[in-house]
């Protein structure tokens, strides 16, 4: 089997993971991987990831023009500039996952790091996490927010709208979009509640043995 089609299946085996475990619902979110000679996979536009066909999934060349497949996400913008800032990237995960949604709407929120260190693996996965500020679905205006913040954080947080994230494979960036999610299901959990968060000094040991 081709790397072409070992990512092509990867990429529908992941929709399905994600959209089956509640993770994303209806058409909502997108997913792309990185080929080996700089082209892109990336699931179309209006596709739910419960529901994707290995063949129709859509192919950009390394200079981000369409050349196979459906029509890519209206979004592509987004994977294509985290790619561009972070040369290690090898896929992207783009949700609109419920409780990483919450947690962006919130007024009160560090828009330079929107979760606290409530646990090592979020530290580990995710580090900090910016919130980009909102702009509606589709804005080419976007792409310009979220590279400015790419090349620092591999992680970010759409005001109003979901977290991008890449990694070094479809699973590093899937685990850490979960990771993410799990994390801001906890900081809703404990709002209001006098909570104990990892201390800069655990945070830096972390950083400093896991990177």
């Amino acid at each position: 089997m081709s790397e072409e089609a070992r990512a092509r299946d990867n990429l529908v085996a992941t929709g399905k993971s994600l959209f089956d475990r509640g993770l994303t619902f209806g058409s909502t979110g997108n997913l792309s991987l990185r080929l080996d000679d700089g082209s892109w996979l990336m699931t179309p536009t209006n596709a739910s990831l419960g529901a994707l066909d290995p063949a129709r999934l859509s192919k950009l060349d390394p200079e981000g023009r369409h050349v196979g497949g459906d029509a890519p996400t209206k979004e592509a913008f987004l994977h294509v500039e985290m790619y561009r800032q972070r040369c290690d990237a090898r896929a992207v995960v783009h949700l609109h996952s419920t409780h990483s949604v919450a947690v962006s709407v919130l007024a009160d929120i560090d828009p330079a790091d929107v979760l606290p260190p409530i646990t090592a693996y979020y530290v580990m996965r995710v580090g900090t996490l910016p919130l980009v500020p909102y702009y509606p679905p589709g804005d080419p205006a976007l792409a310009g927010a979220v590279s400015a913040l790419a090349s620092r954080h591999h992680a970010v947080l759409l005001a109003n709208h979901g977290p991008v994230v890449a990694g070094t494979s479809l699973e590093a960036a899937t685990h850490a979009t979960e990771e993410l999610e799990e994390t801001a299901r906890l900081f809703l959990l404990l709002r209001g509640q006098a909570i104990r968060t990892l201390t800069p000094d655990q945070v830096a040991e972390l950083r400093r043995r896991f990177g």
